[in-house]
């Protein structure tokens, strides 16, 4: 049988599929440089990074603003891909939130009461609204600082400094775990698994309410569409209060640190106030004797 000749082997070989996978190739890098397990270690990090930026106790100022850069660079490869692929900056910003809305670190009521010296009731839940008003005041502060450093003119909302954007993931992180915490103090159990509740108190938070324990429908309907609308808007009005931080010298830093103590005072008045009115009636008191 006679051998093909050079010209008919190299047709015969699958260069053509070959070919196939540099296009493919060419046509993922010129979406995302990075390859996809790369993109989902992205992801891994900045829940791990949110995680100890919202973690209990008090981090050091240098270790604060250490892991702050850290995530403005993880982030910052988010908002690249966002824009290659043509997604919104409220709809990446909702989704990135979402997936580390799990991790962060919401304690039960016996453990509350052991961090905050067996303070109970109203004087617990005024003592988790001031560590959570100090916490968003010095992260304001940090990124106030930080983008002061690199002042020249306001950006555009859509070219934010991806400073900015880590500053508003941890802010937000840090006001739902105060939100959820709440619910713990005044006895408002939120049924589920862990990110059905890490979703419901999302919600919650989006809409700046308390869920209500009578309607489980508000923990199985927290990813509906309109849910997801409203936490791309509250997400974005966030970003956009700090964009307010971009200022000459050290006058970003106090507005950040300013503007987050309230808005984060704001709303643990408005979950509480809320929570007072879904806790259970007490049982009727029976008299001696009868």
């Amino acid at each position: 049988m006679a051998r093909p000749d050079r010209h008919q082997r190299d047709s015969d070989e699958p260069h053509d599929h070959k070919d196939d996978r540099h296009r493919q190739d060419g046509d993922r890098q010129d979406r995302d440089p990075r390859p996809d397990d790369e993109l989902a270690g992205t992801e891994s990090e900045v829940g791990e990074l949110v995680g100890k930026l919202t973690e209990p106790g008090q981090l050091e100022p240098a270790e604060r603003r250490r892991l702050l850069g850290r995530l403005a660079r993880s982030l910052s490869s988010g908002q690249w891909k966002a824009r290659a692929e043509g997604t919104g900056r409220g709809r990446w910003l909702a989704d990135i939130f979402l997936s580390i809305a799990p991790r962060i670190p919401i304690r039960d009521l016996h453990t509350l009461s052991e961090h905050h010296h067996g303070l109970t009731g109203e004087q617990l839940a005024d003592d988790l609204i001031r560590t959570a008003q100090k916490a968003t005041m010095t992260v304001g502060a940090i990124g106030g600082a930080l983008a002061a450093a690199e002042f020249a003119a306001p950006p555009l909302l859509l070219s934010a400094p991806a400073q900015l954007v880590a500053e508003t993931i941890v802010v937000a992180a840090i006001e739902v775990k105060l939100l959820a915490e709440l619910h713990e103090v005044y006895g408002v159990r939120v049924q589920g698994t862990g990110p059905q509740r890490a979703a419901a108190f999302t919600a919650a938070w989006a809409r700046q309410r308390g869920i209500d324990p009578l309607a489980p429908a508000s923990v199985t309907l927290a990813l509906g569409a309109a849910t997801k609308t409203a936490l791309r808007n509250r997400l974005m009005r966030t970003l956009g209060r700090h964009l307010t931080t971009l200022g000459p010298f050290l006058t970003g830093a106090v507005a950040g640190g300013t503007l987050n103590r309230m808005a984060t005072k704001k709303l643990g008045q408005a979950i509480r106030d809320d929570l007072r009115g879904k806790l259970p009636p007490p049982p009727p008191q029976r008299g001696i004797g009868r």
